[in-house]
């Protein structure tokens, strides 16, 4: 039943549920500071990130490849129970985290229920370590380069303008503010618009047992995945959107701009060189590095530490979920 068209279907509808469920609780990533600091209205600023999500994605295949054959071997034995289990796992986890409010990875949760669902259907020797090894980087990159690129960029800030009018500052920081959020929502979309992608694209090779070497994303699976992303932002996702903008610290327009030029470069550099990054991880850092450079009592740790939690709960819970996903389903 597995290797039949229908359930290659039934997977890609899963993907595409994965997909619209990304855009719309990560559309917060992209505009929460530039809601929080009252620049652009919420409806406005998730039509900008909708159509630069979409413009986003179109803009690469990189990351898409590293998640479609770079960390799990599709000669291995794994099927197309592994792809549909490991979307269904981060489809769950991710609803109910946004149910709760919790900006959670759903990249890294797309990830970690694709390896139970693998280890369940072909052990650990599914795994690729290269791959995996490029994936946790990029996990402690997202922490720790989000984190501090925007403490940096506040220092620079605060000591060029360190004379400035600060009714003058919060007004000009305003406008850029807005060329920072748009930058912002296109780097999510090279960098996020491309899981689906991937995972699109090693469904279509596990069905028709193209091997590992021949691998390509299809020019339709980028469009399916681009359109899905950009549609699903203007849901919009505004539970999430107060608690990244608003809850963890305040935020000035200034203030707004650093974290948001931090975390979109941190993005673009990542998905250029293929590197799954989370887009919830590095503004959720960067933000809080911002709110660092005030006063460390400035961030609410209460909250910021559970949101680190519940950002490290979910690869275990997607992993699980993946598992127990590929061992139900009927081969």
């Amino acid at each position: 039943m597995t290797d039949s068209t229908w359930f290659l279907v039934v997977t890609f509808v899963i993907l595409v549920a994965f997909e619209a469920l990304n855009g719309w609780t990560d559309a917060p990533n992209a505009v929460a500071t530039v809601v929080s600091t009252r620049v652009m209205p919420p409806v406005a600023a998730v039509m900008m990130a909708g159509a630069l999500n979409l413009i986003g994605a179109l803009s690469g295949t990189a990351v898409a490849a590293t998640i479609g054959k770079g960390v799990i071997d599709i000669d291995a034995g794994v099927g197309l129970e592994t792809v549909a289990a490991g979307g269904l796992a981060v489809v769950c986890w991710g609803g109910l985290a946004a149910y709760l409010r919790m900006p959670v990875s759903k990249s890294h949760g797309l990830l970690a229920g694709r390896a139970g669902a693998a280890v369940q259907q072909a052990g650990w020797d599914a795994l690729l370590w290269d791959g995996w090894d490029k994936v946790f980087s990029g996990m402690g990159m997202s922490l720790v380069i989000g984190f501090g690129a925007a403490f940096a960029v506040m220092l620079v800030l605060i000591w060029l303008f360190r004379n400035a009018n600060p009714a003058g500052m919060r007004r000009n920081f305003g406008y850029a503010q807005i060329l920072s959020s748009a930058f912002m929502a296109w780097s999510h979309g090279t960098s996020d618009g491309q899981k689906a992608m991937g995972a699109m694209a090693m469904a279509l090779a596990l069905h028709d047992g193209t091997p590992a070497k021949d691998f390509s994303v299809p020019v339709w699976v980028i469009i399916l995945a681009a359109a899905t992303m950009g549609v699903s932002t203007l849901a919009g996702g505004w539970r999430i959107i107060k608690t990244l903008g608003m809850d963890i610290t305040h935020l000035e327009t200034y203030q707004g701009f650093a974290a948001e030029t931090a975390a979109a470069t941190t993005l673009a550099v990542t998905s250029h060189f293929g590197i799954p990054v989370s887009t919830t991880h590095t503004i959720g850092s960067a933000i809080m590095g911002v709110g660092a450079t005030r006063r460390v009592s400035a961030v609410r740790w209460g909250i910021a530490y559970n949101i680190l939690l519940a950002w490290i709960v979910t690869f275990p819970a997607c992993f699980g979920l993946g598992y127990a996903f590929a061992a139900a389903i009927p081969s």
